[in-house]
C-alpha cells in the first residue's frame, strides 16, 4: 500500500519539522521518525485507528501532540492533516470536500 498527503496537509508537516528544527535539530529529527512510524503503523494496519469523521481516521502521535488524519482510498491512504492536537479540531475538514470534486 502506498500513501499520499493533500498539499495543505504535507505543508503542515514540513512546517512542524521547522519549528522543532528552530529548537533543536534533533528534535525535529525525532518528529519526522515518529511521523514516518506513524505513516509506517497506518499502512500496515490501516483499520486500526478510531473514526473521527466520516470515513477519516485518526492515528495520534505518542511523543508529540500530533495526529495523523487519514482516508481509506482503494490502495492507497491519503493523509488529510498532520494536525497538531491543540489546533482548531476541524479546520482540515474542508479538504475533504476539495477532493472529493
Amino acid at each position: 500500500m502506498k500513501h499520499s498527503f493533500h498539499p495543505e496537509a504535507l505543508e503542515e508537516f514540513l512546517g512542524a519539522v521547522s519549528y522543532y528544527a528552530d529548537i533543536n535539530p534533533q528534535l525535529a529529527e525525532s518528529f519526522i521518525k515518529d511521523i514516518e512510524t506513524g505513516i509506517e503503523n497506518i499502512l500496515t494496519y490501516p483499520e486500526a485507528w478510531q473514526i473521527v469523521e466520516d470515513d477519516v481516521r485518526r492515528h495520534l502521535i505518542n511523543r508529540f501532540p500530533f495526529g495523523i488524519y487519514y482516508c481509506i482510498e482503494d490502495d492507497c491512504i491519503f493523509i488529510y492533516a498532520v494536525m497538531h492536537m491543540s489546533r482548531r479540531p476541524d479546520y482540515w475538514k474542508h479538504r475533504i470536500r476539495s477532493t472529493q470534486s
